[in-house]
């Protein structure tokens, strides 16, 4: 009998993958959001335009699956996230969601939950040297992430290890490091970094100007979403739990990932460095644990994932240009 399987989250970039992905597998793919997928089409067996912030919609939703993989989330990048005005909304809405699909799934037999963590998780104070971040899974305690988003994954984290304690329901965690790739969000404020970067190269000319905050020597790695989604397969179907982190290694700074979104688009432009929220002075994926646990880590070079992305966001550019808009 073909496996059912539930996405949350569908709707959005990791999500609108994973169920790519998944139909590619063979499964029966039932996927839930907020709003449908906004740069293509669905290829899931039936979508749900649905709240699972409602308690009758996640009630409904996991009736018949034998797999959730929860990744719905309010989130978005540093300028969402960081400047404190969405904390109530990103800690209320995603331990909500998280909170009924643990409940409502155990009640309906589900056998297995993903839950896509964060490393945003990780403690402030291994995080402040932009050369030497710690980020190995064991460094989560005592915590201290720099964000109340970071919080929530923690809490969330324990939610779904407690329901695999008391109610035997099998748990899969993956903390996510700064996933990347065309279909996702590129502009309005939510976009993270390598889409923020690509879609501000791709709209100056030549010898034109970016913005970027802070002094730009912040670290960080970024992993490609084809990658991110074998991590997340390879987790599903093996014994081990996590939480696991899901990431590149290839650590870069934010100055050096805008000089090479540069040499992709073929530009020379130059830096103003602008205050703004920053999250954490430096972050790197630690993959020795995955390595040993799963017999794989990710292995594709950061530029080639650039590539792809900044072909992707400089065609919605010229798109959005074409038709009397523009991206801000």
């Amino acid at each position: 009998m073909t496996k059912r399987i539930l996405v949350n989250g569908a709707g959005g970039f990791i999500g609108g993958h994973l169920v790519k992905r998944l139909k590619a597998e063979g499964f029966r793919v039932r996927a839930v959001d907020l709003k449908r997928h906004e740069y293509s089409e669905s290829p899931a067996d039936e979508f749900i335009v649905g709240d699972l912030r409602d308690q009758d919609l996640a009630r409904a939703v996991v009736e018949g699956i034998d797999e959730v993989y929860q990744l719905a989330a309010d989130m978005g990048g540093a300028g969402y996230i960081f400047t404190g005005e969405h904390d109530a909304a990103v800690m209320h809405n995603s331990a909500t969601i998280n909170l009924n699909t643990l409940e409502f799934g155990r009640l309906a037999g589900v056998k297995k939950l993903f839950y896509s963590s964060s490393a945003c998780m990780y403690p402030e104070y291994n995080q402040l040297d932009p050369d030497n971040p710690k980020c190995s899974e064991d460094s989560a305690y005592p915590a201290a992430p720099d964000s109340e988003y970071g919080w929530e994954k923690l809490f969330s984290e324990r939610l779904y290890l407690a329901y695999m304690r008391n109610y035997g329901l099998q748990a899969r965690i993956a903390r996510f490091h700064n996933i990347f790739g065309p279909e996702g969000t590129w502009d309005g404020g939510r976009e993270k970094a390598p889409a923020a970067l690509c879609r501000k190269v791709a709209q100056t000319a030549s010898g034109g100007e970016i913005e970027i905050w802070g002094d730009g020597l912040q670290t960080r790695s970024f992993l490609y979403i084809d990658e991110c989604l074998e991590g997340i397969r390879r987790l599903v179907e093996s014994d081990f739990t996590g939480p696991v982190n899901i990431g590149s290694e290839e650590m870069v700074t934010i100055n050096q990932l805008a000089g090479l979104v540069m040499e992709i688009a073929g530009k020379r432009l130059t830096i103003r460095h602008i205050p703004g929220p920053l999250g954490v002075r430096g972050r790197n994926s630690d993959n020795r644990l995955i390595a040993r646990e799963l017999g794989w880590k990710p292995s594709r070079p950061l530029r080639e994932g650039l590539e792809k992305t900044y072909s992707w966001i400089a065609a919605q550019v010229e798109r959005a240009a074409s038709l009397g808009g523009s991206a801000a």
